[in-house]
């Protein structure tokens, strides 16, 4: 997709709030009539931007009320080992977000669970037995002070 300009980035601001909304009621807040606005919008979708629309839930109405960061350093750092340790946290729901990082440690996880009994039980019975985990260190989040899922698109013209 070429450069995005001003009306995209409206476009993008919005669905980022409500991705729910018709093409009709973005239109009318980017000023466009309906079909552009809807061209707009699927070329979005088609490029990619927009990867996908889903529906935020609450993790405390649903028992989920344990956070928890957890870095991790591996044995060894070889493509294979890396591949390896990356397919292995896919496995586990728990582990909501896997990040490569610089430093010390070679990734840092974030992990929802119920409460700290089940996160000490998927830590001894899963994360603490993968074979390529050198070092592991965890921080429980007490409260959450910012969380969004939109990206800063302002910063972006």
């Amino acid at each position: 997709m070429s450069k995005l300009d001003q009306t995209d980035i409206n476009i993008l601001k919005i669905l980022q709030t409500d991705a729910s909304l018709s093409a009709q009621d973005v239109a009318s807040q980017v000023n466009l009539s309906t079909t552009p606005c809807w061209r707009r919008m699927s070329k979005l979708e088609e490029s990619g931007i927009v990867r996908k629309k889903v529906a935020l839930l609450d993790a405390d109405l649903l028992g989920m009320q344990m956070v928890t960061f957890v870095s991790i350093s591996l044995t060894r750092n070889d493509e294979d080992s890396l591949e390896a340790f990356e397919a292995q946290v896919q496995q586990f729901p728990e582990i909501v977000e896997c990040y490569t990082v610089t430093g010390t440690m070679d990734y840092f996880l974030k992990i929802i669970t119920r409460d700290i009994q089940h996160f000490e039980t998927f830590l001894r019975q899963h994360l603490a037995r993968l074979p390529l985990i050198r070092d592991l260190h965890s921080n429980v989040a007490v409260t959450q002070i910012k969380y969004t899922t939109e990206l800063p698109l302002d910063t972006q013209l």
